[in-house]
């Protein structure tokens, strides 16, 4: 009787080992996202653009130090929010030609460098508009339906993590740096036309099935080493350029307004605002906090204007990019992205 009784307590003690062992459920089944360079995981490498960041030094802290596309040094959000809510450890790009069912089922990224809500910021480039990314979701939901059928991917899509992260290519391209957008709008209308954008971006992944859905205010665009140096400030100068900082704010206040209204015309979404400004903003004014060493220049090439083909193999690359909050002139390091994403994972987990 003893043995028998030892031996139940065994296997119920092994159970609940198991039990507890047991991986916990994912948040969300999948992510998907929309948006510009900084979320764009490869899809350009895909597309006839310039805007293209698969070579080295691109990538010297990914896996392998493999150059994807990404514009970092390692990994961007999606990635890092996708590791911590256990969906996958990366976000493929859609466009890719290899992309696995199994990758299918959790999640793409859109995104495309270059990119943003007004059409015109890509007519030169050849990015894929941040508004006609959806097509690629209605792409992305046949191939999902066809591999569990329809009712399983509408649970998926329903259920997925969605982000949304632009803008800044619209300011920097159309209105400070080519000012083709200054004659028709101030920057107050100029904010109110790209939200209009938002709103019609929103409500069409709505209608495709998407529920949950995060947009990324603006980060602050003056404090980027590219935006400084057209203004003539140089690594000395710790300053970052005011007034594009306090349209930033402007921009992000009024997000903030019309998300909520959103979610009030959407019954059963959850939209939430993602913020960038407050994060690099704190990262930018105590820097020792998070361990950065350099705020005013980027870790390739001179730091300063250059991005894309100027960070090459032949240019020289600082030793250690943990140390800088910005990669090249516009993009952040992995570490800096580790930052912002764990502000955005403290914003996901209060609302959900």
């Amino acid at each position: 009787m003893a043995t028998i009784l030892l031996s139940i307590l065994l296997v119920y003690l092994s159970a609940t080992i198991c039990m507890c062992n047991a991986a916990t459920p994912t948040k969300f089944p999948a992510i998907f996202i929309f948006g510009d360079s900084t979320v764009d995981t490869g899809n350009n490498n895909h597309i006839m653009t310039s805007l293209q960041a698969n070579y080295p030094p691109y990538g010297v802290d990914f896996p392998n130090h493999l150059a994807t596309g990404r514009f970092s040094d390692g990994k961007l959000v999606p990635d890092l929010l996708a590791s911590h809510f256990g969906i996958k450890q990366l976000v493929p790009p859609f466009l890719d030609p290899l992309l696995s069912d199994e990758d299918v089922q959790t999640g793409v990224s859109f995104a495309s460098a270059g990119s943003g809500f007004d059409d015109l910021t890509t007519a030169m480039n050849g990015a894929i508009p941040v508004l006609k990314q959806p097509e690629m979701l209605k792409q992305y939901s046949a191939r999902l339906k066809g591999l569990v059928g329809e009712e399983e991917a509408s649970k998926i899509i329903n259920g997925s993590l969605i982000l949304i992260s632009a803008a800044s290519n619209d300011f920097i391209f159309n209105f400070y740096d080519i000012p083709t957008r200054r004659s028709q709008y101030n920057i107050s209308g100029y904010q109110d036309f790209l939200q209009q954008k938002i709103q019609h971006l929103i409500k069409e992944i709505y209608d495709l099935g998407g529920r949950i859905i995060g947009v990324a205010g603006l980060a602050p665009i003056g404090c980027t080493p590219i935006q400084r140096s057209l203004k003539f400030k140089t690594p000395a100068d710790k300053t970052c350029v005011d007034n594009q900082n306090m349209d930033a704010l402007n921009y992000n206040s009024k997000l903030k307004k019309l998300l909520p209204e959103l979610l009030a015309s959407l019954p059963g979404s959850k939209i939430f605002y993602g913020n960038l400004y407050d994060p690099l903003i704190d990262i930018m004014t105590r820097p020792q906090k998070y361990g950065f060493e350099q705020t005013m220049k980027g870790c390739c090439a001179t730091g300063l204007l250059g991005l894309g083909p100027f960070c090459s193999p032949l240019g020289s690359t600082c030793p250690d990019a943990s140390k800088f909050v910005f990669w090249d002139s516009i993009h952040p390091t992995q570490s800096t992205y580790q930052v912002i994403a764990e502000s955005i994972i403290e914003t996901i987990n209060s609302i959900l």
